[in-house]
């Protein structure tokens, strides 16, 4: 296959997966007339607001090579796209970040107001349980409760949450590399992680969760050192959120510790790691390698 042919490939199957994610997300929450009507509105909001669904894709792509077909494996990659867009919603409140807008349009606080926001990601975040539950009707509850149980560890205090607290604690204050890194596995890798860890657990291949782990732990960090550099040369209307944040919250980034030059270096090497973990899976020069490729390439 000719690199065009490969690359039109990708993006035709990437546009597949955006497809039917998106549709099963609107069946996963859909619309309600009742008393809670406008938190659901800003729930769906939020979750079908668009993006990239990489969460869902690394869900579908993992369990596709343990032989789980899309349909099995949607209902967890549902929930790992509840659960990013609720730390979303969080992430933009005045009391954290204070983004007014996310993926070209009003963040929820904006749209919504404080309470309902609030209110919405903590309804997406007890959704994304009860939607990933569903996956019992299809796998063996040992298989379902492990992946549960991987969600709540990669998405709570020791997880997303406490790279957060990490990112809150060290604005205006210097911090060393090794604390930037740590920062970066939790807030960004940790859901990563249990997307791709959750795809060999529905399928049963225990023997792949290390690999899988080390493949998401160095896309990770690829993934958010991008952002930052993004943040400073991207443009405001190709990425859908405001640039200059991090400089403004006085945020630690591989840019403000290492340079444009550096970061850029280390986003490389840490994709090509990356890639090295998926030969060691078998998927080499696969739609996962040309998805890992695509995210350092935002930068082009």
């Amino acid at each position: 296959m000719s690199l065009t042919s490969r690359k039109k490939s990708f993006q035709e199957q990437w546009k597949t997966y955006r497809e039917e994610i998106e549709e099963a997300l609107d069946r996963a929450l859909p619309k309600t007339s009742c008393r809670q009507e406008k938190v659901i509105e800003a729930m769906r909001y939020s979750l079908l607001g668009g993006g990239k669904r990489i969460r869902a894709i690394l869900v579908l792509e993992f369990a596709r090579l343990g032989g789980i077909s899309m349909r099995q494996a949607m209902p967890v990659a549902c929930a790992l796209e509840m659960i990013h867009a609720y730390s979303l919603i969080h992430d933009d409140l005045p009391c954290m970040d204070d983004d007014a807008l996310r993926r070209g349009k009003p963040s929820c606080h904006i749209q919504f107001g404080e309470a309902t926001a609030l209110l919405a990601g903590d309804g997406l975040l007890t959704c994304a349980f009860e939607t990933a539950a569903q996956a019992a009707d299809e796998f063996p509850a040992a298989n379902v409760l492990a992946v549960e149980k991987r969600l709540s560890a990669c998405a709570g205090y020791l997880g997303m949450i406490g790279g957060q607290v990490i990112d809150l604690e060290s604005e205006g204050q210097p911090i060393d590399l090794e604390t930037l890194e740590q920062m970066y596995r939790l807030k960004t890798g940790a859901l990563l992680e249990a997307s791709c860890v959750s795809g060999c657990l529905l399928a049963g291949q225990e023997e792949k969760i290390a690999t899988a782990e080390n493949y998401a732990r160095f896309l990770g960090l690829a993934f958010q050192i991008v952002d930052d550099i993004l943040d400073v040369t991207g443009d405001p209307s190709l990425l859908g959120k405001p640039v200059g944040s991090d400089k403004a919250n006085h945020k630690n980034t591989f840019v403000t510790l290492l340079g444009l030059e550096k970061a850029q270096e280390i986003a490389k090497s840490y994709t090509e790691k990356a890639l090295r973990q998926l030969e060691m899976l078998g998927a080499a020069e696969s739609f996962l390698t040309d998805l890992t490729d695509a995210l350092l390439n935002r930068l082009q």
